[in-house]
């Protein structure tokens, strides 16, 4: 059997689904709480720098599981080269991990081994697993039948008040180390962030779902905070907990955790005009839903700031996020009360 998890000892053993600023902000305090993590990254990123890299290397994408590695990473000066990136040249809008692990993979052959190698260079805590080895695109069907391909494109796209139907091309195959982590685990969590271009790549990798609905992990999402124009305008706590359950081709969540805390006035103006707005939460109906659902006060005391101009991505970030160490707190919370004993 594979063996996801780097230390096999007492902590309690997590695995996190998801990609981007959503597991960065999770994995960057869980891991203060166990040495049993294990990060398990969507594969379908093709804008930015990693869209650059698949279009002229042919490597796998980087980026999200760059963002992981440095979540994980236990030195600082570390976490800050590999996210820098550069701003002149040729090299432009590159972030430094990408290159490096660019590197690695034709270096070894492998971009398994390149993630591995990369992992033992940081000395992160836990693992990083891809959720799919295959080179995958996403695509989707909008409510006017049109198809719609690649992830950065399908970030952008109003799905006409739809819930879409989404698939990977070509048909990916689980990676291995994925499936058993969930397998494994004690606690799997399902990341928050974009819910159609950052979590279903990897909720919709054939076998994943599969293995979440056969795990005996206590398995909890952590709801976004603020809804997407076009894509969830309206949707509230409940809406985004079923609409990962279908994604990921049926019922496995145990327990959803939500914010209660109130963005400032300013704050939610300033979103306002985007046509993004706070996540509601209705507590009759959590109160009937099948999963344990758990409010607290998420919200980070200080906005999402881009402190790279030439982050195309980051500039379109969300300035309202969790706080990273309030947010596991209250997993590990949930845990103990509802998991620990199953």
């Amino acid at each position: 059997m594979e063996e996801p998890f780097k230390k096999l000892g007492s902590d309690i053993k997590i695995a996190v689904i998801g990609g981007g600023t959503g597991s960065f902000t999770l994995l960057s305090s869980l891991k203060d709480h166990t040495s049993e993590i294990a990060a398990l990254v969507n594969m379908a990123d093709d804008g930015s720098s990693t869209g650059t890299l698949r279009d002229e290397l042919g490597v796998l994408p980087p980026g999200d599981i760059r963002q992981c590695l440095v979540a994980l990473a236990r030195e600082p000066r570390v976490r800050e080269l590999f996210s820098y990136r550069f701003d002149e040249g040729s090299l432009k809008g590159h972030a430094f991990g990408n290159l490096f692990l660019a590197a690695l993979e034709k270096m070894t052959g492998d971009f398994a081994k390149g993630v591995e190698l990369a992992s033992d260079i940081l000395n992160i805590v836990g693992t990083v697993e891809p959720v799919t080895l295959t080179n995958v695109h996403l695509a989707m069907e909008n409510g006017d039948g049109e198809v719609i391909k690649g992830e950065f494109r399908i970030g952008d796209t109003d799905f006409k008040s739809v819930k879409p139907k989404m698939w990977l091309e070509p048909e990916a195959a689980a990676n291995p180390k994925a499936l058993a982590a969930i397998e494994q685990a004690d606690m799997v969590i399902i990341a928050p962030g974009n819910l159609y271009s950052s979590i279903a790549p990897a909720l919709i990798v054939p076998g994943i779902g599969e293995a979440l609905r056969k795990t005996e992990a206590f398995c909890v999402y952590v709801s976004n905070l603020v809804t997407k124009p076009g894509q969830t305008d309206g949707y509230t706590v409940s809406d985004f907990a079923d609409e990962i359950e279908r994604l990921a081709g049926g019922q496995f969540l145990d327990a959803v955790l939500f914010n209660t805390e109130q963005p400032t006035d300013d704050l939610m103006n300033r979103y306002a005009k985007e046509g993004e707005l706070r996540v509601e939460y209705d507590r009759d109906k959590l109160h009937d839903a099948p999963y344990i659902a758990a409010g607290a006060d998420l919200l980070s005391g200080t906005p999402w700031k881009n402190l790279n101009a030439t982050d195309p991505i980051g500039t379109h970030r969300t300035l309202i996020r969790h706080d990273s160490d309030a947010t596991a707190s209250a997993l590990m919370e949930l845990y103990s009360s509802h998991g620990a004993n199953r």
